[in-house]
């Protein structure tokens, strides 16, 4: 990861999602490193994490070294990004955006 997003696992999903986004937003974003769309918008997430400094925690849950996390939130395909809130998912956003499009979600969120 950078230093603008935080790697998730299995275990520390409780402490790093859920109590944190009692807080402010958690994005969490799942992905795998075979996936092309994941790669695709890492970097938009990356920046996109920078922007959105203070307001809002970005992570990143690999799915295939923390399978609980993914089927406790019934993730079908990636990427899915997910919004926490009050240590509930708010909002789900499924498959690659560009940048922008990522940022309008994002700004409806925070």
């Amino acid at each position: 990861m950078s230093e603008n997003t935080i790697a998730v696992t299995d275990k520390s999903f409780a402490t790093d999602v859920v109590e944190a986004s009692k807080k402010g937003p958690v994005l969490v974003d799942f992905w795998a490193e075979w996936c092309g769309p994941c790669r695709m918008i890492g970097p938009a997430l990356e920046e996109l994490a920078g922007e959105f400094a203070g307001k809002l925690t970005v992570a990143k849950v690999d799915i295939d070294h923390n399978p609980m996390v993914p089927t406790q939130f019934a993730v079908r395909g990636i990427p899915t990004l997910i919004m926490f809130k009050d240590g509930k998912p708010a909002s789900t956003q499924v498959g690659a955006l560009p940048k922008s499009k990522l940022k309008e979600w994002i700004s409806g969120q925070v």
